[in-house]
């Protein structure tokens, strides 16, 4: 492909990067991710991906938007209150960056389709708020061997791992299962720092496009865990667990099932390299 003089200036900041130069930005613009909820760790993801020229960007999410959204999810805006979320999503994108071919997937991501919707994109994007889906996109993922970027965030927290199945650890190996419903609190029951979903989100959106362009050391095998209050990054190790049910050396889960929903977007801090939540 060759790109015409308005794309050159548009991405002429990339272009003057050895690391990306005109062949990696042929790269992104036949990159294909998928972004799996378009809220708030989706918004300044799909919004920088959409800047960056990724040439296909799939969206799922069946939820509409909501008042209580617009604190943190700012890819949407007042008057869209009540629209499609992925619809408002679309809007915006395509208004940051024409060039970007927006695939909506106004629908939840379940068992049933979870398959082969990831099948159709170079990375995925896990931007969703309960522990089901969570789990679900894991293993998704595992199954079609497509790169997974995941994404978390409570209160003052977040955290963001990048999982390339059969040769990192997988969230399976840090967490075997969700935990029952209720257990954990939701953003709902316990409130979220708004820009944290924009430090996380665009750090989500940072490493897919090192995966597409081969560049750089991913979040693999370890987990970065942010603390907003006293604004601190950390590493915690992390690795694959012989005892994984999904990746280890006798799995047990083997097929796609749909988890009784468990909602939050942040587990506890990991206390161990693998295996086992504290």
């Amino acid at each position: 492909m060759n790109f015409t003089d308005e794309q050159i200036t548009r991405y002429s900041r990339h272009i003057l990067l050895p690391e990306v130069g005109g062949k990696g930005q042929k790269k992104i613009a036949q990159a294909r991710i998928l972004i799996v909820g378009a809220g708030g760790l989706g918004s300044p993801a799909a919004l920088y991906l959409a800047a960056a020229g990724v040439g296909t960007l799939g969206l799922i999410d069946n939820d509409v938007v909501d008042l209580s959204n617009l604190q943190r999810q700012v890819i949407h805006h007042t008057p869209d209150v009540g629209r499609p979320k992925v619809v408002s999503a679309k809007e915006k994108i395509q208004a940051l960056n024409p060039d970007v071919n927006v695939v909506l997937h106004e629908e939840r991501f379940m068992a049933a389709n979870a398959l082969n919707l990831v099948r159709d994109y170079s990375v995925v994007i896990d931007g969703v708020d309960n522990f089901s889906a969570k789990f679900l996109i894991n293993d998704a993922c595992y199954f079609a061997e497509k790169p997974l970027v995941h994404g978390g965030i409570l209160r003052f927290d977040g955290r963001v791992s990048t999982i390339i199945p059969k040769q990192s650890a997988c969230y399976r190996c840090v967490f075997n299962g969700p935990p029952p419903p209720g257990l954990v609190a939701s953003c709902q029951e316990a409130g979220v720092l708004g820009v944290l979903a924009g430090v996380i989100g665009t750090i989500q959106a940072t490493d897919a496009l090192k995966l597409i362009l081969g560049i750089g050391r991913p979040l693999t095998d370890r987990m970065l865990d942010f603390d907003a209050r006293n604004m601190r990054f950390r590493e915690i190790p992390v690795k694959r667990n012989p005892r994984c049910p999904l990746c280890g050396a006798h799995p047990t889960v083997t097929e796609l099932i749909d988890h009784e929903q468990a909602t939050c977007e942040l587990r506890p801090p990991v206390a161990a390299a693998h295996g086992n939540e504290p």
